[in-house]
């Protein structure tokens, strides 16, 4: 593989690339020669160019060969769209693996509290941040929707840590002021609210330039705000018109069930958070495992997107499948999420085949009616359909001229990984398959964002 570039100048690939078109079509691109222009667009694509036809093809978009750089991609290498994480908890990044097998409400009160409330400190929290969005890169992970704590200092830390390591964030500082330790909830409503209006400044103030980074409003959950505080928020959404919303949302039996005695006078949680103002096209609704059948058409009309998590599902105190295949069959957008730390893995090829193992004991449990992931949606979930639950279809998720370069390229033969052997009869899809099955970070050699360069080197 030869040489590639640095941030600010255009730079151009010639391979092949893979990427989703929608949930069941996988595009497989050889041969293809494409250029990325200073400020870190795709500029143009083009299918099965022949190397000597590279220079004027460059010339005729007014990039002179001799200046700008080209990578020319190995029998053995191919570029995907960046991966897309749309449920993750940045605090919990070092107690991940811990509480396997206890349920939801149990692990948040022994566990994850006292694990979040460290992040008061904010020397702690820059440690800890570095780690988790150097961590997510490694991972190939270009853009994450990340829970912060309820410290506005520590999610302003967070952003700032995304902006600084070049990883495309949504970041939510946690609106709890009940039903939690009296150390880690926020003294009121209104407190709640005025610290997470002047978090959404504060970003916005910081990436003025890029829009790599997006303030998100985040209920954690109905558990853990009364009604004022979803009130507030909901009028907060109201006057930010298109930004992100993120909460938990059926995630376990315990959940709904607690969340149905607080909250009586809703049949459900679709009609408690749409009471509230609070789903738009531009909420994600993490795990939604236990959605009662009418809340699905109304999720649908409101374009809500869900953060399919199928490792925390499957490791809590009981086995949870959500029900993904009903949402693909109807529409409904659907991502996958590593719920660090809740999640063990910040992997998102592990999430993948997670979720495809997920799907078949899902379609034991309803006699064969809802079939298994196929890998392409599985792929489409973690690319294009994460980019469309965060709302960023429009910018990211797969190769298209006027869309930003948020890419890995991975190599199947890389020296130091596990991956199966790619075998000559195997061919590109093959290649592609193991990789999605057996690979890891160590095949995920490089990694893109807007253009610029955030892992491996040339």
């Amino acid at each position: 593989m030869t040489s590639t570039s640095t941030t600010n100048t255009a730079h151009a690939f010639h391979g092949t690339l893979i990427h989703s078109t929608d949930p069941t079509t996988l595009e497989i691109l050889p041969n293809t020669l494409l250029i990325i222009s200073p400020t870190g667009k795709i500029q143009s694509l083009h299918p099965s160019t022949n190397p000597t036809d590279i220079p004027t093809l460059l010339a005729q978009e007014n990039h002179h060969p001799e200046t700008t750089p080209l990578t020319t991609l190995s029998a053995a290498e191919f570029l995907i769209p960046g991966f897309i994480d749309t449920h993750t908890h940045a605090p919990q990044w070092s107690q991940r693996g811990l509480g396997r097998g206890i349920p939801l409400l149990t692990w948040l009160e022994q566990i994850t509290f006292a694990h979040e409330s460290k992040l008061a400190d904010p020397v702690y929290a820059k440690q800890l941040y570095r780690a988790a969005v150097h961590g997510s890169l490694k991972q190939g992970i270009t853009t994450a929707c990340y829970y912060g704590s309820r410290h506005k200092d520590a999610s302003v830390i967070l952003a700032e840590t995304c902006l600084a390591l070049g990883q495309r964030a949504l970041i939510g500082r946690c609106n709890m002021n009940r039903h939690a330790p009296h150390w880690y909830v926020d003294a009121s409503a209104h407190e709640s609210v005025a610290d997470t209006v002047e978090f959404i400044a504060t970003v916005k103030e910081l990436d003025a330039s890029t829009g790599l980074v997006t303030p998100v409003i985040t209920p954690r959950f109905a558990i853990t705000c009364d009604d004022a505080l979803l009130a507030e928020l909901g009028a907060l959404v109201r006057r930010n018109p298109g930004i992100p919303v993120q909460t938990h949302f059926n995630e376990s039996r315990g959940e709904v069930d607690f969340t149905r005695e607080l909250f009586p006078q809703f049949a459900n949680e679709t009609e408690l958070y749409d009471h509230f103002g609070l789903l738009t096209n531009r909420t994600i609704l993490a795990h939604a495992i236990y959605p009662q059948p009418e809340e699905l058409p109304r999720l649908k009309e409101l374009d809500c997107g869900v953060a399919h998590c199928p490792i925390p599902n499957t490791t809590m105190d009981e086995f949870m499948v959500a029900p993904v295949r009903e949402y693909l069959t109807r529409g409904i957008k659907v991502g996958l999420g590593t719920d660090c730390g809740g999640g063990y893995s910040s992997s998102m090829l592990d999430v993948m085949r997670a979720a495809f193992m997920v799907s078949v004991a899902k379609q034991t449990e309803t006699n064969g009616r809802d079939a298994p992931l196929s890998i392409a949606e599985s792929f489409y979930l973690a690319t294009l359909g994460g980019a469309r639950v965060a709302g960023l279809e429009d910018r990211v998720g797969r190769f298209a001229p006027g869309l930003e370069f948020d890419a890995c390229l991975v190599r199947t033969d890389a020296a130091e990984g596990i991956m199966a052997p790619v075998e000559e009869e195997d061919g590109v899809e093959g290649a592609f398959e193991k990789f999605l099955m057996t690979g890891d970070d160590r095949n995920i050699v490089r990694v893109w964002v807007q253009g610029r360069q955030v892992k491996g080197s040339a």
